[in-house]
């Protein structure tokens, strides 16, 4: 069974919670998050309760401090476990608010959004098939943005303030 668990201090020590299912507010099971086991299935762990704040997607491994997560403090309020996916994927993102402007398709990761397409604001998506990741810069590198099926018509709608995506790519969830 896909589990995570979560250790209040680094390198698996202290206090720790497994969790096997999503978890909305972490708050009662431990004060600080600092290391990372995740033995089975893909999650994602929030910042804040009910699922807001910064994200991190997370894959099987060890995460021994909350650098090596991508995380920009060690608060996990928290979870979500993603599902099993094992068909095809597709997006669609545009240069402008609510789908319109220049269109792409993709159907494929994309290390460096700018060096690929000679822009970098991407200010709306439609997500058709799979589960995708923006990242804030080029490289998998900074903020990330958990995206799944349905229609963003602006950056805020997946949790971003301002439209620059450095780069994207596809979870692969199979088991």
């Amino acid at each position: 069974m896909a589990s995570i668990i979560f250790y209040e201090g680094r390198s698996f020590q202290g206090r720790h919670w497994e969790c096997n299912t999503d978890c909305m507010d972490t708050f009662r099971h431990f004060n600080c998050c600092n290391s990372i086991r995740v033995s089975g299935g893909h999650w994602v762990a929030y910042e804040k309760p009910f699922y807001m704040g910064y994200q991190y997607i997370l894959g099987p491994g060890e995460y021994p401090d909350y650098h090596s997560w991508m995380g920009f403090n060690n608060c996990v309020r928290s979870c979500q476990m993603l599902s099993p996916y094992r068909g095809s994927y597709k997006m669609r993102i545009y240069n402008r608010p609510d789908l319109m402007g220049n269109m792409m398709e993709f159907m494929d990761d994309c290390p460096n959004v700018y060096e690929r397409f000679r822009y970098s604001d991407i200010y709306s998506c439609n997500i058709l098939e799979g589960f995708w990741i923006f990242y804030e810069h080029p490289n998998y590198k900074g903020r990330q943005y958990f995206l799944r099926p349905g229609e963003y018509r602006a950056c805020g709608d997946w949790g971003c303030h301002n439209p620059m995506v450095g780069s994207f790519r596809r979870i692969r969830t199979l088991m």
